[in-house]
């Protein structure tokens, strides 16, 4: 069973993953319109950023490899 430690230590790290990939979609975004690869505006970027960082958070459920489980004892 997973306990209060192993759900702190998933939530920092699914935290800092999902601001590093909505910082990655806000950077790949704003160089692509900067070079006219596509065109879009603040509230579009904003928006496709903010679905990146949940489908981040929704992957990391599946486990994250720097967060270890703590081992059951009795």
């Amino acid at each position: 069973m997973k306990n209060k430690e192993y759900w702190l230590q998933w939530a920092k790290a699914a935290g800092i993953r999902s601001v590093k990939t909505v910082a990655e979609t806000a950077i790949s975004l704003i160089g692509a319109n900067a070079v006219n690869i596509v065109s879009l505006d603040w509230a579009n970027i904003l928006g496709v950023c903010a679905t990146a960082g949940i489908v981040s958070l929704l992957v990391s459920l599946k486990g994250l490899p720097e967060v270890t489980v703590p081992e059951y004892t009795e």
